[in-house]
């Protein structure tokens, strides 16, 4: 009776913890979804060439996108889990507008095609770091200074105009967010198995799990599309 008894909360908290990833990964879809018809909306409307006609207002909009990415991580036990979701959802919205100019480069389906490869890829990796016994903990952190690496190297590339130089960063960026992706799966399940003070706790978390992995899925996406992107003529 006492077997049965444990058996069934552990149970429970196989259940919970399960309920809170699929959270993370619809909150992620939902983040992606946003992003997609925010920058189609920008490009139908003819938003798009107003934008960039305004550098400055492509500098503020980016600056924008990496404020609330600081304020959500740095201030997410602080504030409550409607404005967590909100500030996410704004970041989403905003990453839209400024990735919209792509459809301007790249034919439409290229970007699809693309998309779909990149959906295999993160699906897979995510799928490896969420079963996997190895704790990739250490690759986190050499992953990490990969990421800050590759932003440095580009950073310079701005001055030295090398193409072999962009092929060299853009491949080692694939190589690092495949890994990253892994990486933050394995940490959302940690977190997953950690548990959670409440509802409010649960919900903050998967927003931040969310916005993890949705990085992951789009920087590794822009990376594909120089290499399997067509120019439009």
């Amino acid at each position: 009776m006492q077997e049965s008894t444990v058996f069934n909360r552990d149970r429970t908290a196989v259940e919970i913890q399960s309920e809170f990833i699929r959270g993370v990964f619809n909150w992620m879809a939902l983040g992606l979804a946003a992003t997609a018809i925010s920058a189609l909306f920008v490009v139908d409307t003819g938003m798009v060439y107003s934008i960039l006609r305004h550098p400055m207002l492509v500098i503020l909009l980016v600056i924008g996108e990496v404020g609330i990415v600081i304020a959500l991580t740095a201030a997410i036990s602080r504030v409550s889990s409607a404005t967590a979701t909100l500030m996410f959802f704004g970041y989403a919205v905003l990453t839209g507008v400024t990735l919209s100019s792509i459809f301007l480069v790249y034919t439409k389906g290229s970007i699809v095609g693309t998309f779909f490869i990149t959906g295999g890829t993160f699906a897979a990796m995510s799928a490896y770091g969420y079963v996997t016994k190895r704790d990739l903990t250490s690759i986190g952190g050499f992953l990490m200074m990969g990421l800050i690496g590759i932003i440095i190297a580009s950073v310079v590339n701005i001055f030295l105009r090398s193409s072999a130089f962009d092929w060299l960063i853009t491949y080692a960026g694939i190589a690092i967010f495949i890994g990253l992706t892994a990486y933050d799966t394995q940490s959302i399940k940690a977190m997953a198995y950690a548990g959670f003070a409440g509802s409010e706790d649960e919900r903050k978390g998967a927003i931040i799990g969310a916005l993890r992995l949705y990085l992951d899925f789009i920087n590794l996406f822009l990376l594909l599309l120089r290499i399997f992107g067509r120019t439009r003529d």
